[in-house]
């Protein structure tokens, strides 16, 4: 199988961009480095696990600072590292299950071998951040009417900040055989980069604006990418306001699935409250452009919305308002639809374990197999070290899509997707990890007469994960 040459582009810009932003803050004067410890470098693998609950460890991490307003999620902050520096390392998974991608079930059990490199690399100057975490590799496949192939996985975040201004470019991307939607169980498998404390933190894009991949039925690998840019700019001690804009795609490389193009703009106010409370409103238009269809879709949202931020212990995010929807292609003899949207980010540290939960209630783009679909999505994960070396996560996730109308075919149907599971982990010596977990996928199709590639009648795939991650120890960018 042939890697789609967009694939590689994502990669160069990544690189390009963290080798500009080098040089541009190579002749930037920094402040003289504090002295460090004797044999001290930055913070090893088990330098900041949940046990280190000290106030030495709470100081080393910086709070968000993002705007509440913001196509991003809301994160508890991110470690304050003593040194840039990068981090290559390797990594086997590898999944089986009873059911292969998007077909039925035939008794059987097929093997997915993932073989891949893992890179993370952490870059600050005094005015800026560049984080990256990528992995790549290829997999071999015994399923039958599936080639072996290649995946990849990308999360860059660049951030610049002056007195009043603050920029950031963030990138997603993921090359994948099936959809993210569940991935990898909750292993290393599913995250890029080399995972643990030495992952650099890179805030995730938020959910309605990446195109959402949550039906199981689509058909062959798919690839999506989405790039973030947003700039804000402090009115006052206490008020901002946020501009930014995103595109995004989904594409698939075989015929039967629909790929897509979406489009955001978005403007916000943002108003801090106190140290951990912030609200804001903002206004965002979402457009959705299909290949070989004639049908657009334009979304605009008014939405206000609530954050509390703890560094270190607790992030919470609440917004809603009106969805005010226009259709190419008139739906239901309906041009324009007014309905509501909201959702709630949740996201917590405590002592031996961490965990998050996400919902939402929007238009998506339809996950490849409808054209625009209504989707409640959510999300859940937790974990907690059990002793100094085992830990135990458990995840969940379960999205809804209804069609926007009676839509021929596959597109007729609606889908209600559920993987849910659990598994451990431990580190087999100071630079190797172990994971392994089990996933129950569930596709319920209704009404299950529909006969257009991707439409399958309702399964339950179980998935067994287990993935073997190395990393050398980080090398320092003077």
């Amino acid at each position: 199988m042939i890697v789609p040459k967009q694939n590689w582009g994502i990669v160069l810009g990544a690189l390009v961009l963290f080798l500009t932003a080098k040089a541009m803050f190579a002749q930037e004067p920094e402040p003289p480095p504090e002295p460090k410890p004797a044999g001290r470098g930055i913070p090893a693998m088990d330098d900041l696990t949940p046990q280190d609950q000290t106030q030495d460890a709470l100081d080393r991490w910086n709070p968000d600072t993002m705007p509440v307003t913001g196509l991003q999620s809301p994160t508890l902050g991110n470690p304050e590292y003593r040194h840039s520096y990068w981090v290559p390392g390797f990594q086997y998974g590898s999944t089986i299950q009873n059911v292969p991608y998007g077909g039925a079930n035939s008794g059987n059990w097929y093997v997915n071998n993932y073989f891949g490199a893992n890179l993370s690399v952490l870059q600050e100057w005094s005015r800026s951040q560049f984080a990256l975490n990528y992995s790549a590799g290829g997999f071999a496949t015994n399923q039958p009417g599936q080639d072996d192939g290649w995946y990849q996985q990308l999360a860059l975040a660049q951030t610049f900040t002056w007195r009043r201004w603050q920029m950031q470019i963030l990138d997603q991307f993921a090359y994948l055989p099936e959809t993210q939607f569940g991935f990898g169980g909750g292993t290393g498998l599913g995250v890029p980069g080399i995972g643990g404390p030495l992952g650099p933190g890179v805030p995730g894009i938020g959910g309605s604006v990446t195109p959402n991949q949550s039906i199981f039925a689509a058909v062959g690998p798919q690839y999506n990418n989405s790039i973030v840019t947003q700039l804000t700019y402090q009115t006052s001690p206490r008020g901002s306001i946020t501009v930014g804009g995103s595109y995004g795609l989904l594409r698939f490389t075989e015929a039967g699935n629909v790929d897509m193009d979406s489009y955001t703009g978005n403007v916000g106010y943002n108003y801090q409250l106190s140290k951990e409370d912030s609200i804001g409103a903002y206004y965002r238009f979402i457009a959705f452009h299909y290949h070989d269809d004639p049908q657009a879709i334009g979304d605009q949202l008014v939405n206000a919305v609530y954050s509390h931020k703890i560094t270190k212990r607790l992030a919470l995010q609440v917004f809603g308002g009106p969805e005010i929807t226009n259709y190419r292609v008139p739906v239901g003899n309906q041009s324009r639809t007014v309905a509501g949207n909201g959702g709630v980010n949740l996201t917590s540290m405590f002592h031996n374990g961490s965990a998050s939960v996400g919902y939402f209630h929007a238009l998506s783009g339809g996950s490849g197999v409808l054209i625009g679909s209504s989707v409640d999505q959510v999300n859940a994960t937790a974990g907690r070290r059990l002793t100094r070396v085992w830990g135990v996560h458990g995840n969940f996730g379960f999205a809804r899509n209804h069609p926007l109308a009676n839509q021929a075919g596959a597109q007729g149907s609606n889908y209600n997707s559920i993987y849910v599971g659990g598994g451990f982990d431990r580190p087999i010596s100071r630079n190797v990890n172990f994971s392994l977990a089990y996933t129950a996928q569930i596709q319920q199709v209704s009404p299950t007469v529909c006969t257009a590639p991707g439409c399958n009648t309702s399964y339950t795939q179980n998935v067994i994960t287990l993935n073997f991650q190395w990393h050398t120890r980080p090398f320092v960018i003077q």
